[in-house]
C-alpha cells in the first residue's frame, strides 16, 4: 500500500507517519520508484505499537527507540526484551526519592519481604521497586496504614492476572517468535494497566453504591 493507504488503515496522519520514518520508529517501505514506497502489514502493526507507546503510555520518542531496538534484536533473549521495555515504560513514573526516614525504611523492608516470600525474580535496579517502596511509604505517611497492609492481597491478585496474561500471549497463533511475544507483553502492560484501572474504578463505584446508598 502507498503511504496514504497506510494512513487510512492505521488511522495515523501522513505527516506523523513521515515523522516516525525520519526518527526510525518505522522501518522504511519498499521503494517502487525514486519518490514512492510500498508498505505492508508489518508497518501497520508497528504504527499501532508506536502510537500505543507514545499516546497511551507517554513514553518519550528516545525511549520508544530503545524498546523497538530490543524487539528487533535477533540476539536478545525474550526476558531481556521485556525487561528493556519495562524499564523504558516505567522509568517515567518513578516518584521523586523521599528522605530515608523510618517510614521509607519500613516500606523498603516490606517490599523486600514480599519479593522474598513469593520468590519473585526481580533485578535490584527494577524501577518498579522504587515506585512501590515510595508508594507504600506515602500511604503510611498519610495515615493509610490499612491500605499499605493490603500489599499481600494486591500481590495475590496481580499474580493471578499476570499468569493469565503470560499464558495468553504465549499461546496465540501469531506469537511464534520472541519479538512477537515481547511485543504482545508490552501492549498488554500498557493497555492492561488501563483496563485494570477502569475495572477497579467501576467495582469501587458499585461497592460504594451497595454499601452506602
Amino acid at each position: 500500500m502507498r503511504i496514504a493507504e497506510l494512513s487510512r488503515v492505521s488511522g495515523v496522519p501522513v505527516p506523523t507517519i513521515k515523522y516516525y520514518l525520519r526518527e526510525s520508529l518505522l522501518p522504511p517501505g519498499e521503494l517502487t520508484s525514486p519518490n514512492q514506497a510500498s508498505y505492508g502489514e508489518l508497518h501497520v502493526r508497528r504504527l499501532r505499537l508506536v502510537r500505543a507507546l507514545i499516546d497511551l503510555a507517554g513514553v518519550p520518542v528516545a525511549q520508544v527507540k530503545e524498546i523497538l531496538a530490543g524487539l528487533d534484536s535477533e540476539t536478545m533473549s525474550l526476558h531481556d526484551q521485556i525487561g528493556r521495555a519495562h524499564r523504558a515504560i516505567i522509568s517515567r513514573r518513578q516518584l521523586t526519592s523521599a528522605p530515608q526516614d523510618s517510614t521509607t525504611e519500613a516500606a523498603a523492608a516490606q517490599v523486600e519481604a514480599l519479593i522474598k516470600s513469593r520468590d519473585w525474580k526481580v533485578e535490584a535496579d527494577a524501577p518498579a521497586l522504587t515506585t512501590l517502596t515510595e508508594t507504600l511509604a506515602t500511604m503510611r505517611s498519610l495515615g493509610q496504614d490499612h491500605l499499605a497492609n493490603l500489599l499481600d492481597a494486591y500481590a495475590d491478585a496481580v499474580e493471578k492476572f499476570t499468569a493469565l496474561e503470560v499464558a495468553a500471549v504465549t499461546s496465540g497463533p501469531d506469537h511464534t517468535t520472541p519479538g512477537q511475544i515481547a511485543e504482545s507483553v508490552i501492549i498488554g502492560t500498557i493497555l492492561g494497566e488501563t483496563l485494570i484501572s477502569s475495572l477497579r474504578l467501576l467495582s469501587q463505584e458499585s461497592t460504594s453504591a451497595h454499601r452506602w446508598t
